[in-house]
């Protein structure tokens, strides 16, 4: 097949995956302004489009912390059974309004223990919303799987607990472990303990690294916690001179670790300068299992289809490149391979026989 540049708008029709997405960044505007309203919490905004703005305003500033920091509006709305059963039937929806055929979303059960829950009773209520927004897609003919990552905070001390109900839901809809959080002064070999539980429960796992902090974060999450995938990864150029792959990035690509990339939430955290110069571009054509994401949607004001027509406006991607992407995160979907191989060859493959 030769390059081919997408129209804009078919992009909108091509099937996508997406394995790094945080339900807590992704909640709509108006239904944050509506819960807000319903449990008595100040928003800098009750316009849900000036919401949007500020969220994404706020959320360019160059900076991780403040970037986290967005957070704390969407969250005071996920702290009860009704908000978090909304937030995860429209998460669903909303993939699927995308064309998103496979995801994976991620969350930190002890951030939604304010109104009483137990962390046990957040995953039960989100995987219930989660369930109920596949039926409804699937009823509008619209299908999509979701998968759920549990999160430890690298800096609080609940991540084993975390841990411990990514096991106990193994078989109810929680596909995978990952520690999010601020990666500064918060290595990922301070949970040890944690990932070495998950490695022998077989319990698969990522991490966040390589983004606010170097190539450390990186090494030590492959290759002394052991993760399968690395969340962001960015820095990994860091090991790669003209050309040369360093023995970390060699590791990386010729064990095909997939890169969890997501190139707006970079600009806006400062780990990247633009989408023509983001490292995803590179690394895609060095070979390195890349994958492409949103991080967050609300957060950072994207979709599946914005973050696919960013890389072909800016740095040139091709249909090719999409279906390559799209695949990759399919290969290391944390889901049994049968069911990763039914969705490259009946869904990603023909949707991209354009």
């Amino acid at each position: 097949m030769t390059a081919t540049r997408v129209d804009i708008e078919a992009i909108r029709r091509l099937p996508k995956a997406v394995l790094h997405d945080h339900l807590d960044g992704g909640l709509r505007p108006a239904t944050v302004v509506e819960l807000a309203d319903a449990v008595g919490h100040t928003l800098p905004t009750t316009d849900p489009d000036e919401l949007a703005a500020w969220y994404y305003d706020a959320a360019n500033s160059g900076d991780l912390v403040r970037y986290i920091a967005t957070f704390e509006h969407t969250l005071a709305v996920m702290q009860s059974r009704e908000g978090l059963l909304r937030t995860a039937e429209e998460y669903v929806l909303d993939l699927a309004a995308d064309g998103v055929v496979y995801g994976e979303v991620r969350y930190a059960p002890e951030l939604n223990t304010q109104g009483g829950l137990a962390m046990s009773e957040v995953v039960e209520t989100v995987q219930e919303g989660l369930a109920a927004g596949m039926a409804k897609a699937a009823a509008a003919g619209t299908p999509v799987r979701v998968g759920t990552l549990l999160c430890g905070m690298r800096m609080f001390d609940r991540v084993a607990e975390a841990a411990d109900l990514a096991v106990a839901f193994r078989d109810a809809g929680v596909v995978g472990f990952d520690i999010a959080g601020a990666e500064d002064g918060f290595p990922p070999a301070d949970h040890l303990a944690a990932f070495e539980h998950l490695r022998r429960e077989s319990v698969p796992f990522t991490i966040h690294a390589g983004e606010a902090h170097g190539l450390p974060s990186i090494h030590q999450a492959l290759q002394v916690c052991g993760a399968q995938r690395i969340g962001h990864g960015v820095r990994i150029t860091e090991d790669i001179v003209d050309g040369k792959l360093g023995r970390l990035a060699g590791w990386v690509r010729d064990r095909r670790i997939a890169l969890e990339m997501c190139p707006t939430s970079n600009l806006q955290t400062g780990a990247a300068t633009s989408i023509a110069e983001h490292p995803i571009t590179a690394l895609k054509d060095l070979g390195f299992r890349v994958t492409l994401n949103t991080d967050n949607r609300l957060v950072s004001g994207t979709t599946m289809t914005r973050e696919m027509s960013l890389l072909v406006q800016e740095a040139g991607w091709t249909v090719e490149d999409l279906r390559t992407v799209t695949v990759n995160a399919l290969k290391s979907a944390f889901i049994p391979f049968d069911e990763r191989e039914a969705l490259i060859e009946d869904v990603v493959l023909p949707g991209y026989a354009l």
